[in-house]
């Protein structure tokens, strides 16, 4: 079995049982489920995000003449959420989003500022800037009605849509800007019963929090909301919310997710399994080294990116990793770690988005939780873990792990579970990694210079909070987002005032008598 429990305060939140749990990979299903679940919507839905994009459509390519999907509902989010309101005048949608995003994440300021302002009145968007200056709302959780969550890594925004093939060149991820968006994957989690309510609480906490409006739990009661079409990983699990918070002027920090991390390593006899977009926490590659030290210890395969979209965030966060990774060789002797990237049929490396972790076959960890400083003891986090009860749930977790290494290698899941039973984890990855065009290969070092050195020495984008920081708890994001607001607000009007002074200008030079030429040019 595993030593791994849940401890309220300690490792998670809150946890209760989940009737039926399901791990979605990649976007092209979350967005059919998720779709699907709001339709059925009645009363209340909520979405807390780092980014919503209300352009974009959720099912790619399938939209008629009209804008419509094959439901008969528009495909584009934001008209979406229009056409659901207006079918269910008792529904209400809250979507809490990072107010940083406004500036850096896909979705354009305007839509969502449309959105705010111009839709239906039971469509309410709130900015959650209530966080250190620095610091980033990073929850992805989405509940209907009180009877269906996901929670996981997926944004609902531009350029995360993808299929498990994740096939060269596919037009389905068309960016707005009509560029092709490179292959993707991702991970979430579906699950009903008593969990969603614990889900829930969070959810309205944030809203809480971030807009200082109490929610109402839905009034009606909750019902059978799981999509037909899909089929349950697992039933009757217990799972846990576990949370990254970082300190308010009358909490400290919370770091559930961290203690999650350490304590499942902790646990691992047999093999980690970890899927991440960047491998730069210390403290988390600390406790797998001393793992990788021990005889018997367990084997540890990491699948990240290869590279980050941006080359400031490469350096950033990939200089740390290589670092990371030197002293892991040297922690290493019996070389059971790796740390692989993914690739598609035509060797486009894939961007590895997911955060989920796999310990032996007892443990499965979903959510939005990266393994790096920030998301370790700064960003607002949510991760939901299970821990198997029995032999059907065993079963369950070794199928998941084998399908994901099927999807990044080429392979049949059935044939990498048997691998993954004769050979160990590592052994079935070397055993199954070759002679396909869809395949894992090894993660590059980066060379630092002099900007990577100080990004990486300075974690000025990868920062995590300290306790000197209680004196700036008082300054928030908020704040700095209104004064940004303030700024462009003002810029705008001094633009607008120069414009209609030039307007001004220019009519009353027009009706200015034409020049004497016979005069000298001062009007003599």
């Amino acid at each position: 079995m595993t030593d791994l429990t849940f401890a309220p305060g300690r490792n998670c939140w809150r946890h209760a049982r989940a009737d039926r749990f399901s791990l979605i990979i990649d976007a092209q299903d979350y967005f059919v489920a998720l779709r699907r679940a709001m339709i059925e919507a009645r009363d209340q839905v909520l979405m807390i995000g780092w980014d919503f994009d209300f352009e974009i459509e959720m099912l790619p390519g399938q939209s008629d003449a009209g804008g419509l999907a094959p439901d008969g509902l528009p495909n584009r989010v934001g008209p979406f959420l229009e056409a659901l309101v207006d079918r269910a005048p008792r529904l209400d949608i809250y979507l809490l989003k990072w107010s940083g995003g406004v500036l850096i994440a896909p979705a354009r300021i305007i839509p969502g500022l449309r959105v705010k302002w111009l839709s239906p009145g039971q469509i309410h968007l709130g900015f959650d800037g209530r966080h250190p200056v620095g610091a980033c709302h990073h929850q992805k959780i989405v509940v209907v009605d009180d009877s269906l969550a996901f929670c996981g890594g997926i944004d609902v925004t531009d350029g995360r849509w993808d299929t498990r093939d994740h096939r060269p060149g596919d037009p389905c991820r068309a960016l707005k800007s009509g560029e092709i968006a490179q292959p993707w994957h991702d991970a979430a989690a579906m699950f009903d019963g008593p969990a969603v309510r614990v889900t829930a609480d969070l959810a309205r906490a944030r809203w809480l929090r971030a807009t200082d409006e109490d929610l109402p739990a839905p009034l009606a009661d909750t019902r059978d909301m799981w999509p037909a079409e899909v089929e349950p990983d697992l039933r009757d699990v217990e799972i846990a919310l576990s949370r990254t918070e970082p300190p308010t002027g009358d909490a400290p920090a919370v770091v559930e997710i961290e203690t999650m991390y350490l304590d499942a390593i902790a646990s691992a006899r047999r093999s980690i399994y970890l899927e991440s977009q960047y491998f730069s926490a210390p403290g988390i590659a600390d406790a797998i080294a001393a793992r990788l030290a021990e005889p018997d210890g367990p084997d540890v395969v990491v699948i990240n990116p290869r590279a980050a979209q941006g080359a400031v965030e490469d350096l950033a966060m990939h200089v740390p990793r290589s670092r990371i990774l030197r002293e892991m060789s040297r922690r290493d002797p019996h070389r059971r770690f790796r740390i692989l990237y993914p690739v598609n049929a035509a060797s486009e490396p894939i961007y590895v988005h997911a955060k989920l972790m796999i310990v032996d076959d007892t443990m499965l960890r979903v959510g939005s939780s990266n393994l790096n400083r920030r998301s370790m003891g700064f960003d607002s986090e949510a991760d939901v873990t299970l821990i198997a009860a029995n032999d059907e749930h065993r079963a369950a977790i070794r199928r998941i792990r084998a399908s994901l290494l099927a999807e990044h290698m080429g392979r049949d899941p059935d044939r990498v579970a048997r691998a993954i039973e004769r050979r160990g984890l590592v052994g079935a990855v070397r055993a199954l990694n070759h002679m396909t065009h869809r395949r894992l290969r090894r993660v590059p070092r980066r060379r630092e210079g002099f900007w990577g050195r100080w990004l990486a020495d300075t974690h000025i984008f990868d920062p995590r909070y300290h306790p000197d920081a209680d004196g700036r708890s008082g300054v928030t994001g908020r704040h700095l987002m209104i004064g940004a607001g303030v700024l462009a607000l003002g810029a705008g009007l001094i633009t607008w005032r120069r414009r209609t002074r030039g307007g001004a200008r220019t009519r009353a030079e027009s009706h200015t008598p034409p020049r004497d030429p016979g005069r000298d040019h001062d009007g003599r």
